[in-house]
């Protein structure tokens, strides 16, 4: 059913043990801050500075690479985990989880030389779900990606029966931690922080009753909370500019969701989902895409100016990967292994095509390019046109990958893993030229 928006005066009332909760003096203060801006060179959260997978066109990553070509610096990861290199300055972050050691950590390596810089444990212990149901096989207990603001760090882990945000300065110290919820494992958490204006906003949707959650980014200060349903879902919150305002649309637990980012009240809403998505939803400037893939299959096409109507829907399993936008159509992944182009406007398939292989990670766009890589270590890259499939490169390296490259300055940062014997080793590789 279609939610109309929140009046004025519910925007600055605090409801505690509702499901809707702001905290009106830090809203209104925030209302005036701006989002931190970066330079090209910088991917500083999930999906990049865009929020939807592309990366900045004028630059010229490469097309083909093994284990001894184009192969800039490879450095050895401990543990496991399958969220995505963050880029800024001088740095790369990203998060682990090491069984050896039991232990949640942020690291920061050298950008120039993939020299590890220093290693942030978030949490030690407790990160297994105690006995209950086990995570996913696919999963990992590390699976968020760092965000920044440009002086601080963001990081989203589940831990001790909950999931936890957490704060670190640029040297690895923690300012601040915020739980968000009890977190029910039912096939594992990945959701990544966003950030807004003086926010970072998180989520944790699980079986046992989540929340959207909007904390202060200084002091870890709930700003504004929604309470969710009690179903599993495993989408970030995705950022975006569509039909004229900003909008925080979140998708999964049988809904479409579009929330006002700075107050958490609702914009629209709609019934229309599946139970679980993982994808991060993403916008031609009219329509927001959703995908999801329990228990039913979709792909959709959702009107964002609050008229609660759906363009389109197909019965399309794009489960895990997040899709991409450019020029009026959709590029996608399907985790079965064959890429699609969609028209936005219609829904129509214009081509289809198998890769191979099965894919978690998503696909990244550069320029008139796009790099899919399957969880078998194959990427490919192919044009992204609506005239036909062209495939420009394949290319392998290691045995799985679960992980979303991030491209940026002519460089594909890459979370891979090799089977050393019996033992599984992650290493992160950059590709391109020698910095």
């Amino acid at each position: 059913m279609f939610k109309t928006s929140f009046s004025a005066v519910a925007l600055l009332t605090v409801a505690l043990g509702s499901t809707f909760v702001l905290n009106s003096t830090f809203a209104l203060n925030s209302a005036s801050a701006q989002t931190p801006t970066f330079p090209a060179t910088d991917w500083p959260w999930w999906r990049g500075q865009q929020r939807d997978g592309s990366a900045a066109p004028d630059q010229n990553p490469p097309t083909r690479w093994s284990e001894t070509e184009n192969v800039a610096w490879k450095t050895a990861l401990p543990g496991r985990g399958h969220g995505s290199p963050m880029l800024f300055g001088r740095h790369v972050y990203l998060a682990t989880a090491d069984d050896t050691r039991q232990v949640q950590v942020v690291l920061c390596l050298d950008r120039q030389s993939g020299a590890l810089q220093w290693e942030s444990v978030v949490h030690q212990g407790n990160y297994e779900s105690k006995g209950k149901r086990k995570a996913n096989e696919k999963a990992s207990w590390a699976s968020s990606t760092v965000a920044t603001d440009g002086e601080r760090l963001f990081i989203n882990f589940f831990n001790d029966g909950a999931v936890h945000t957490t704060a670190l300065d640029l040297a690895g110290t923690i300012l601040w931690q915020q739980k968000l919820s009890d977190y029910v494992i039912h096939q594992g958490y990945g959701s990544s922080p966003a950030i807004y204006q003086d926010l970072v906003i998180c989520s944790a949707d699980n079986k046992g009753g989540g929340a959207i959650v909007a904390m202060d980014r200084a002091t870890g200060e709930i700003v504004w909370r929604r309470d969710r349903p009690a179903k599993p879902n495993y989408a970030s919150p995705s950022i975006l500019n569509v039909s004229g305002k900003d909008q925080l649309v979140f998708t999964g637990c049988d809904l479409v969701t579009s929330l006002d980012p700075g107050t958490g009240a609702t914009l629209w809403e709609i019934e229309g989902s599946t139970t679980e998505c993982v994808t991060t939803t993403l916008t031609d400037g009219t329509h927001v895409f959703t995908s999801g893939g329990y228990p039913d299959n979709h792909v959709s096409a959702v009107l964002a100016d609050g008229s609660g109507k759906v363009a389109w829907r197909t019965n399309t399993r794009t489960y895990v990967p997040s899709m991409l936008h450019k020029d009026g159509y959709l590029y996608m992944t399907l985790d079965a292994g064959i890429a699609e182009c969609v028209d936005c406007a219609t829904g129509q398939t214009v081509w289809k095509a198998r890769l191979g292989g099965v894919f978690s990670s998503s696909p990244v766009l550069v320029g008139d390019r796009i790099y899919a890589t399957n969880e078998q270590g194959e990427t490919f890259v192919f044009k992204a046109s609506p005239r036909r499939f062209e495939k420009v490169a394949e290319n392998k390296l290691g045995e799985s990958v679960f992980a979303t490259p991030t491209i940026c300055d002519s460089h594909i940062y890459t979370r891979v893993a090799h089977y050393e014997g019996d033992r599984r080793q992650e290493y992160l590789y950059c590709l391109g030229a020698q910095n």
